[in-house]
């Protein structure tokens, strides 16, 4: 039997597909659809229709959860439109950062505690920076909805990983 429910998170949430949502929103149809798709309201039922409620529960907590973290959404979405998403070679680093990650690993290896604050400073001030670029083409996407933008918003995922991955570094070294 197929599902009486869209496997698309967008879908089964009756929301358009964007990158900026309203949490709020969000929120209250998550709520919504627990109450209409929770199991034990299915406990009668046949166990076809069981087996639904739960599938339609995972897909529902498995969409809450990806559609309400920006970066996840961002990325599910591309996945969505065709561009992938897999890890990324470190060969493809940023090459503005390549300098920044040669300095933290000295640092690291000198256990340089001064250096490695200033640098941990340094990558979430970046990040911070990535996260408003981000927001600005997730808005520019929704007007537009091009593949253009898409590209933008996966170069910034990319380069924001990369800043989490030295951000990371940095508090592994307390």
């Amino acid at each position: 039997m197929e599902p009486r429910f869209p496997r698309n998170y967008y879908d089964f949430f009756e929301i358009p597909h964007q990158l900026s949502l309203d949490p709020q929103d969000l929120e209250k149809r998550f709520y919504a659809l627990s109450r209409k798709w929770h199991p034990d309201r299915f406990a009668r039922a046949s166990a076809e229709e069981r087996q639904a409620a739960i599938d339609a529960s995972a897909v529902l907590n498995d969409g809450y959860r990806t559609l309400r973290d920006p970066i996840l959404r961002a990325q599910f979405l591309l996945k969505e439109n065709g561009f992938d998403i897999g890890e990324q070679q470190s060969r493809d680093a940023p090459p503005e950062l390549l300098e920044e990650m040669f300095e933290l690993n000295m640092a690291l290896e000198e256990a340089d505690e001064n250096a490695i604050a200033r640098a941990r400073k340094r990558f979430e001030a970046m990040r911070a920076d990535v996260d408003a670029e981000l927001l600005g083409q997730f808005a520019q996407y929704d007007r537009g909805q091009d593949q253009q933008t898409l590209a933008n918003v996966r170069s910034l995922l990319n380069r924001r990983k990369y800043i989490q991955n030295l951000v990371q570094k940095t508090e592994c070294s307390r």
